[in-house]
């Protein structure tokens, strides 16, 4: 099931998309699911055509996990060794934003970074979770840009500044429930032009032991967000232009870069 979260003419709904949203979008419905997305579905009734609705960020979590230098090539182009345990760090849930939104780079970074990667959606409380069991508590997957302040992740020391300002988090552009995240093509071009080209089995940490590493430090609750951290060809973007981000199975979340 892909699942979504869209604005039509009377405000904001959870919706499944019908059939494969990858169809031209008059042939695609946009059909209403009452209250959250969480567990077996129940529908409204009212339903819309794709090209009458406006895809904004999937879910709205209460906190997004991340996880740093889980390739190890890129682990190499930023200078270290690949950890040996995941890195961890959080982005506030004010830095997500949806499909085709603006992401802002703020007037005090000269270097503004691109980081595709794949998302895990948590589907339901959880707390120590075995490593077997890391992708059952899963609603689904979507793709994400992890934007980073480059120049500001090297001065502080630490990374929440660097990572945290409004829409760096970009989320969408909608969630599949029945994904196989084991080996993916991921890929970032910049206004056309392909920057990061990997596979998902490259992951050193794969989704099930990250969602069980997380979940043994904090409690989970349903949509928040775990990133499983980006490839190498990590680079800097410019007032102008457009990343689009692309994994198997999930489409493509685009977004254009404005000065804030």
């Amino acid at each position: 099931m892909r699942l979504a979260r869209v604005a039509h003419a009377d405000g904001v709904s959870f919706v499944a998309l019908e059939p494969d949203p990858s169809a031209p979008r008059d042939k695609v419905l946009a059909i209403e699911i009452d209250q959250h997305p969480f567990g077996e579905p129940t529908y409204t009734g009212r339903k819309w055509p794709m090209a009458d609705v406006r895809l904004l960020a999937p879910i709205l979590p209460s906190k997004v996990l991340c996880v740093g230098k889980n390739y190890a090539e890129h682990a190499e182009e930023m200078g270290s060794a690949a950890p040996e345990t995941p890195l961890i760090f959080m982005k506030p849930s004010t830095s997500v934003t949806g499909p085709s939104n603006p992401v802002k780079l703020p007037a005090n970074s000269e270097r503004v970074d691109f980081e595709g990667e794949l998302a895990a959606v948590i589907g339901q409380p959880c707390k120590d979770v075995p490593e077997a069991r890391g992708t059952e508590v899963l609603l689904g997957y979507t793709v994400a840009n992890d934007v980073t302040a480059r120049d500001q992740q090297k001065a502080d020391g630490q990374w929440t500044r660097a990572k945290g300002y409004d829409t760096f988090c970009p989320l969408g552009p909608w969630i599949d429930t029945e994904l196989d995240p084991a080996d993916l093509s991921i890929r970032t071009e910049l206004d056309g032009e392909v920057k990061q080209d990997s596979r998902t089995s490259l992951l050193i940490h794969d989704v099930g032991a990250l969602v069980s590493w997380v979940s043994r430090i904090m409690t989970l609750l349903p949509g928040d967000v775990v990133l499983t951290g980006t490839p190498a060809g990590v680079g800097p973007m410019q007032p102008g232009q457009k990343v689009s981000v692309s994994i198997d199975g999930l489409g493509t979340l685009t977004n254009p870069i404005q000065q804030g």
